[in-house]
């Protein structure tokens, strides 16, 4: 979508600025641009599978050293994501 503003006879430049801002800000091109900036791609259904069943192996392995009394080892333990 393309913005046009020309400059009226006997305009400063800085009313052509503020007045370009604010057709900008109206037009809601801005808040656009910095919605898709981090845009993130969906996961595979395989993925969201995968992450989901590692998930659950974690949840049992932790369940499982608890239940043999190194779970106060674990809860300070700090554990990376990729």
């Amino acid at each position: 979508m393309a913005l046009e503003i020309k400059k009226e006879e006997r305009e400063t430049s800085q009313n052509l600025v503020r007045r370009f801002s604010k057709r900008v800000k109206q037009s809601g091109i801005l808040m656009r641009a910095r919605k898709n900036r981090f845009k993130q791609r969906e996961k595979s259904k395989n993925m969201k599978k995968e992450s989901a069943l590692r998930r659950e192996e974690k949840k049992k392995e932790y369940e499982n050293m608890i239940k043999m009394g190194k779970g106060e080892e674990l809860k300070f333990k700090s554990f990376r994501r990729y």
